[in-house]
């Protein structure tokens, strides 16, 4: 990089002797963590549903305004099981810009995914797109709020409710995001989050499912405790979902310093609008109008006509300087090698363009302002 400035350049060594990761996991005060997890080695309870768990669960029922929600060991478990507890059959229109976990979650289920293209300005998928995708054989859509992006909410469940179909939603870019007043995962049939280490809230790995039904509580419960109802009594065919004492430990503690880490993400993101906003060929995210939003990533769009140079070349001189982003997400799900030939991406192009295109930055709470203006200062340096 070419800099004459000093002060720039004793930045840039006090920095790239560390790295800079696209995100950096959110966690209590060791002494915090350990208070929680102290009464567990007094009763012995590690999983199973314990105290811990009980006290998360309603923790968290509170906190994202649902009627009813259910922890599992992760979020991708979540939407699997969720399919299954919903006896989903045939084809399940989503999107192909997602993390795997969505596609596979259908896969896995015996469904077959049917791909919808996304809205260029919020990357959600294209509700106008939606009704010539569905079949005889469609049994449910499962859109993806991206990066707390949320999806069209109303007209979802308008062509939902026309063709009998169930909606689930990928909410895992979501927590504590509200829409129109109401928490975001009180939308649909059921809403998916992942507490994964890298998200805004997590519990180390842990997952929920949030819903209205009690008979779809009924059966996710099943689902996840092997269909347990008694010492002697099993009633159905599940597997082991259930998140342990450790973690629901650990999301207690989160859970009181969410709020105080989503404020503290704002600030980056605010840092990193003043100073990419006005930059030719750089798009970043917009919040939405009803929507509270999380902070919980920094996408831009890079355009190589208008900037000069493409993603790949900002990403490779980020790295260059032990700063980490991602392409994120990239590849689409419908290009991924255990697909080989059975889709074509061709058919989602604005999806496509975008994830050759896209570049999400670092963003956590305690990332500097300093390392915000140091990244902007070598990705403007790209620039020609």
């Amino acid at each position: 990089m070419n800099s004459n400035d000093k002060n720039y350049t004793k930045m840039i060594d006090k920095y790239v002797t560390g790295k800079i990761l696209v995100t950096r996991s959110s966690m209590p005060e060791y002494e915090e963590y350990c208070e929680e997890i102290r009464d567990i080695w007094d009763t012995r309870w590690l999983t199973n549903m314990g105290p811990k768990h009980k006290k998360l669960q309603e923790d968290l029922k509170n906190y994202l305004d649902v009627e009813q929600l259910d922890l599992l060991t992760n979020g991708h478990m979540a939407l699997e099981l969720t399919m299954q507890a919903l006896g989903l059959t045939g084809e399940v229109i989503t999107t192909p810009f997602t993390f795997a976990s969505t596609t596979h979650a259908i896969v896995r289920n015996g469904l077959t995914p049917v791909f919808c293209d996304i809205d260029p300005d919020n990357f959600t998928i294209d509700t106008t797109k939606l009704e010539s995708l569905i079949t005889d054989k469609t049994s449910a859509i499962v859109p993806v709020h991206v990066y707390g992006n949320i999806c069209n909410i109303e007209e979802i469940q308008r062509i939902a409710d026309k063709y009998g179909l169930k909606v689930i939603y990928d909410a895992a870019h979501t927590f504590g995001e509200t829409y129109k007043g109401k928490g975001i995962g009180s939308y649909g049939d059921v809403s998916c989050f992942s507490f994964h280490a890298t998200k805004v809230f997590n519990t180390i790995e842990g997952g929920a499912v949030c819903f209205k039904d009690p008979a779809f509580g009924n059966a996710i419960y099943d689902l996840k405790n092997f269909g347990i109802h008694g010492p002697e009594i099993v009633e159905s065919v599940g597997a082991n979902a259930k998140m342990n004492e450790f973690c629901a430990a650990m999301g207690i503690c989160n859970l009181r310093h969410v709020d105080d880490e989503i404020n503290k993400r704002r600030a980056v993101v605010e840092r990193y609008h003043e100073r990419l906003d006005n930059t030719e060929g750089i798009r970043l995210n917009k919040n939405a109008p009803d929507v509270k939003p999380n902070y919980a990533y920094l996408p831009i769009i890079i355009e190589p006509e208008k900037f000069g140079c493409d993603r790949d070349k900002v990403y490779s001189v980020l790295a260059e300087h032990n700063i980490f982003a991602r392409k994120y997400f990239y590849p689409l799900t419908n290009t991924f090698d255990c697909f080989n030939g059975k889709f074509d991406p061709n058919d989602t192009p604005i999806a496509l363009k975008i994830s050759k295109q896209v570049l999400t930055l670092p963003l956590y709470a305690d990332l500097e302002q300093e390392q915000v203006d140091l990244i902007c200062d070598i990705i403007l340096s790209c620039k020609k």
